[in-house]
């Protein structure tokens, strides 16, 4: 027995597999059209909720044969690709880091999942929600158990476009859609200091596991502060730390489930989880740890003022939570990641709570919303900052929004008005010529085609079609001739015994 639980760790990549065989399921049935009406949503539920339910019984077992026998370390499991020194595997690191939080991942998206059955009750877009949860549960556990950054961050990536997905989950609303863009936009600030850092690791560390990216062995310190400074811009956006705030009060556009697990237990303590995941690298910068300490001190107080002047629940709390993941970074920009980690489990635990209850907690208190403290309205100019959040979405809106849909605009003009007359658009053919109408067509291939019909026209004009007596008609009259002269001669006895006696010799 004892001999089958030591194998367990290698079933890991079963984690976060199980949601995406979930994913993969509901979206067939969705795509043959058998996920329609009330009838099917018990089912979609119920095998996302066991998908996230398998997972935390895997993660559980391996927890318990971890307290017996020692945590089971970077195991290789496959090698993905490779390229000269340097190679990308399937592979995954259980220590007490990860293992601590995607227990309680898998933990909080069970307990989400059982709540969202009924709370997205006869909705639209039930079983997209589903798939779409789903599909973040198994990317947040591939960035928990990676045991390489490059495999973290497909896991990263997947969990900004699940995000990007559940905020404009009412697309045919203006404010979701511009919202989810918003957020999308402001993230990939974030994901190119990732790429950036991977890119670098595999340059100077020749490796992308993390045990060699956080050692920081074999590089210079200039090197190795360059590598940090990559994930440390990653962590701070995803996030939420300044200067990268604001997107997450937009994130709020989606569902409350989905606010609680995205914004308010997991993803918004990703960064914290790989600023800890790096921390034997960072304790040889000294000048990065202040940095975050820095831009901690900042992002709490930041967070702290704006949420004095929220009227409403949601708001509060994401402002809230902004704040404790500043005093997260605080806590690791002095060393005390032990102290981190264990804030990070105890807020994720509480906020899950606070969030799925947002919408009774008006009714729960009967109260109003307390006003904002007497010292802050007395002082105009930082209660007006406050409530303008310092501006900072303005800013954002400004640098990374506005150019990247006028990026979006110069595409869709260039594909207006010259791809598109060139490849052609179905339905919007013209006439080549006035004598034929019905002969249609549109852009370079369609004009092409039309000139090629053309040349083929007149040959069978010329050929096939000038009426009785034509050049056609005329050769193949004298062809049958000629083949007739053949038969007539074939069919007489001299000849046939010919033909007979040259098939003896050729057989022979």
């Amino acid at each position: 027995m004892m001999e089958i639980l030591s194998h367990l760790p290698d079933w890991v990549w079963l984690v976060p597999m199980l949601p995406m065989f979930a994913v993969i399921i509901n979206g067939l049935r969705v795509f043959f059209g058998l996920a329609k009406g009330d009838a099917a949503e018990p089912l979609t539920a119920r095998l996302s909720s066991l998908a996230a339910f398998g997972g935390l019984l895997l993660l559980l077992a391996i927890d318990a044969l971890a307290l017996a026998q020692g945590v089971p370390g970077h195991r290789v499991l496959a090698v993905w690709f490779g390229s000269g020194n340097w190679q990308g595997t399937f592979s995954f690191l259980l220590d007490g880091l990860s293992l601590t939080m995607s227990t309680l991942t898998a933990l909080i998206g069970w307990l989400v999942i059982r709540f969202s059955a009924n709370y997205v009750h006869r909705e639209a877009g039930f079983h997209r929600f589903f798939i779409v949860l789903c599909f973040f549960l198994a990317g947040m556990q591939l960035v928990l158990l990676a045991g390489n950054g490059l495999l973290a961050f497909v896991g990263w990536e997947m969990c900004g476009v699940a995000s990007f997905l559940l905020i404009g989950y009412a697309w045919h609303r203006p404010v979701a859609t511009g919202n989810a863009l918003f957020v999308f936009v402001t993230n990939r600030g974030g994901d190119a200091g990732f790429l950036l850092a991977l890119g670098f690791a595999a340059a100077w560390q020749g490796s992308f596991e993390w045990p060699v990216l956080a050692a920081g062995s074999h590089i210079s310190v200039a090197s190795a502060r360059l590598v940090a400074l990559g994930f440390v811009l990653a962590a701070l956006a995803k996030s939420a730390q300044l200067p990268f705030t604001p997107w997450i009060a937009r994130a709020l556009e989606g569902p409350t489930p989905s606010s609680a697990i995205f914004y308010g237990a997991v993803m918004v303590h990703a960064g914290v989880y790989l600023l800890l995941r790096l921390e034997p690298l960072l304790l040889q910068l000294p000048d990065v740890m202040a940095g975050l300490l820095v831009l901690g001190v900042l992002t709490a107080v930041y967070a702290w003022l704006c949420g004095l002047v929220q009227s409403d629940v949601k708001s509060a709390l994401i402002f809230a939570t902004v704040f404790q993941v500043a005093l997260m970074f605080i806590e690791i920009g002095l060393g005390w990641t032990t102290l981190a980690l264990v804030h990070l489990c105890l807020h994720a635990a509480w906020r899950t709570w606070q969030f799925l209850l947002a919408p009774s907690w008006l009714a729960i208190t009967r109260q109003r919303p307390p006003p904002p403290p007497l010292w802050l309205r007395r002082n105009q100019l930082l209660y007006t900052m406050a409530l303008q959040r310092f501006w900072l979405d303005i800013l954002s809106q400004k640098l990374f929004v506005q150019p990247t849909e006028a990026f979006a605009r110069d595409v869709r003009g260039l594909e207006e008005h010259f791809i598109d007359p060139a490849i052609g658009q179905v339905g919007r053919g013209r006439p080549i010529d006035p004598e034929r109408p019905l002969v249609l067509a549109d852009g370079i291939p369609g004009r092409l085609l039309a000139a090629s019909s053309e040349v083929l026209q007149r040959v069978e004009n010329r050929l096939l079609l000038r009426g009785r007596g034509g050049t056609a008609e005329k050769l193949l009259q004298r062809a049958g001739s000629y083949l007739q002269t053949l038969e007539n001669l074939l069919e007489q006895p001299r000849y046939l015994m010919m033909a007979v006696m040259a098939t003896f010799v050729v057989i022979l």
